[in-house]
């Protein structure tokens, strides 16, 4: 039906029955248009207000009565290109709201053990690619011996280099101890005054993993910026440590 391909192209089903059958009737009045297109009078009176805000249909006013007739059809043609050219005009401001919004950062929030175990495995989601790391140690204290053994066994099956700073005390010198065998490089620090209560993993390019283990929280943050933020830091602070 002609009513229903003029939905396909911005007019509603109440619109477009109104537009096709005034289309039909020519000059009318609302009680025939109503009988036409099978529409309550008191609803028909938005719906001409709505067509005749597009430019569809305009009012007569003949003895004092008005009528109401339809735009010539030609009007749909010039108003969808007129459309189209205000759309294709407006898209660069369109695309520039976009781009804004692609680089806001997208925050994950978890909790509880389950929680933390899913930032780990969301790190294994980038093999091949390097993760950088301040570590705490209270993941030992934490999570279960078996899940901590699989994800280290896992991450040097996909071949994920590790880079880590931590603090030095027996736990994590013991943690250091085994680098050759789960494919990482740990530098300790030895400043009385460096004090770090969460871990972070720099990773996947642009994604930020932050555990807080007593609390048994963490975050996912995913944002360029900060994270080239962090690798920068996380930079200067290796380099030192040489």
């Amino acid at each position: 039906m002609i009513s229903e391909k003029l939905q396909k192209i911005g007019l509603n089903d109440k619109e477009a029955r109104i537009y096709t059958s005034l289309l039909e009737l020519g000059e009318t009045n609302v009680q025939r248009l109503s009988k036409k297109s099978k529409i309550k009078r008191t609803t028909i009176y938005n719906v001409i207000d709505s067509l005749k805000d597009r430019g569809l249909v305009s009012t007569v006013l003949k003895n004092k009565r008005k009528y109401y007739v339809a735009s010539d059809p030609r009007e749909l043609e010039f108003k969808l290109e007129a459309q189209k050219l205000a759309l294709k005009n407006l898209m660069p401001e369109l695309l520039s709201i976009t781009n804004l919004i692609d680089k806001k950062p997208k925050i994950k929030y978890f909790e509880g053990e389950e929680g933390l175990k899913e930032i780990y495995l969301d790190t294994l989601n980038y093999p091949d690619r390097p993760l950088w790391a301040w570590v705490t140690g209270e993941i030992f204290q934490v999570l279960d011996d078996s899940f901590v053994q699989s994800y280290l066994d896992n991450r040097v099956k996909k071949e994920i280099l590790a880079y880590v700073i931590a603090p030095k005390n027996k736990i994590l010198e013991q943690y250091k101890s085994q680098d050759n065998k789960y494919l990482r490089q740990t530098r300790l620090e030895t400043n009385p005054d460096y004090s770090i209560e969460v871990e972070i993993d720099l990773y996947g390019g642009n994604k930020i993993g932050i555990m807080a283990f007593k609390e048994k929280i963490g975050l996912i943050v995913e944002s360029q910026k900060i994270y080239n933020t962090l690798k920068s830091i996380f930079d200067v602070s290796w380099n030192n440590l040489r």
